[in-house]
């Protein structure tokens, strides 16, 4: 897989983050608003085995289009519009 930060698969993935409720199912453990969402519900969503959905997540976390926090052993990952933002205004510019 080619390591763009810009795919379609990224995208949907941003775009579900915006309304985790609306697009997630419900967790026993994190509010997916407040913490996010884990790589195996992405997984599910996507139709993917899990590491692959941790490859889209790690590149957007790793851009810092996404926050990370560890629950128990698992982590959750949600947008960081502030960061969405910056990005879309440095290719704006002309990066």
């Amino acid at each position: 897989m080619l390591r763009t930060p810009v795919s379609a698969t990224r995208l949907d993935i941003l775009e579900w983050l915006k309304d985790p409720v609306a697009h997630f199912p419900k967790r026993r453990h994190g509010d997916p608003v407040e913490d996010g969402v884990t790589a195996d519900a992405v997984a599910a969503k996507l139709g993917v085995p899990r590491k692959v959905a941790e490859t889209h997540l790690g590149l957007l976390a790793g851009l810092g289009m996404l926050r990370t926090k560890r629950i128990r052993r698992r982590v959750y990952y949600r947008r960081d519009d502030m960061r969405i933002a910056e990005v879309a205004r440095m290719f704006e510019k002309g990066w």
